[in-house]
């Protein structure tokens, strides 16, 4: 547990209850889930999504869009998501996927796995910036979502840490793009190894033609 003091605590609450204009919107549905991706503008990797149905009342410290937070933080945050949501979700659609259908439709492939991972089904998806076709529950788009809505806060913090940790691991099978510090991000160092040894299996093909020549 966290020790922090009643001060922080104090200004917590009410940071956080500026983040929950859309639960407070939408407080009629009993389920409320946000959605969020991890991994769009990668050149190497999957795109990563996350559903997450918070209790109305919870209360955790420190909860942002994943891109505010430290790896530290966002590591405590995932713990507690999991161990506080109602229920929640993850899609993953591969770098395979992605040069067959194209990123956008690859990440709402990941959405919908992600939706369809729930143990509760939602009344209402909350979506950062995106409405995601083919899924019949009510939908709200809202641009920069993350920062206006805890459960797509939640979600953005699933997404990112599942990529990451994913990322790590292809760190150990190749080794030579530097995966574990650039995630798969077009880093100069990364885009040097690219020129030098080419792509490796976890590559986005149809991300890297301006670096790699056929």
């Amino acid at each position: 547990m966290r020790k922090i003091s009643e001060e922080k605590l104090a200004l917590e609450r009410i940071r956080l209850e500026g983040m929950r204009e859309f639960e407070n919107k939408y407080s009629d549905f009993s389920y409320v889930a946000g959605i969020d991706e991890a991994g769009r503008g990668p050149l190497a990797g999957p795109v990563v999504a996350a559903a997450v149905i918070l209790p109305k009342d919870i209360f955790l410290p420190f909860l942002n869009d994943s891109k505010k937070v430290t790896e530290k933080r966002r590591d405590v945050l995932f713990e507690e998501i999991k161990q506080n949501a109602i229920s929640y979700g993850i899609g993953i659609a591969s770098n395979i996927l992605i040069d067959d259908i194209n990123i956008l439709q690859a990440t709402y492939a990941a959405m919908r796995e992600a939706i369809n991972a729930l143990e509760k089904t939602p009344d209402i998806l909350l979506v950062d910036a995106v409405h995601i076709p083919e899924v019949d529950i009510k939908q709200v788009g809202i641009v920069k979502g993350d920062a206006k809505s805890v459960n797509i806060a939640a979600a953005s913090i699933l997404a990112k840490v599942t990529r990451d940790r994913l990322m790590a691991e292809y760190d150990k099978i190749y080794p030579d793009y530097g995966f574990a510090s650039n995630k798969g991000y077009g880093t100069a160092a990364h885009i040097a190894a690219l020129k030098e040894i080419g792509p490796c299996d976890i590559h986005r093909k149809s991300f890297i033609g301006n670096f790699v020549s056929e």
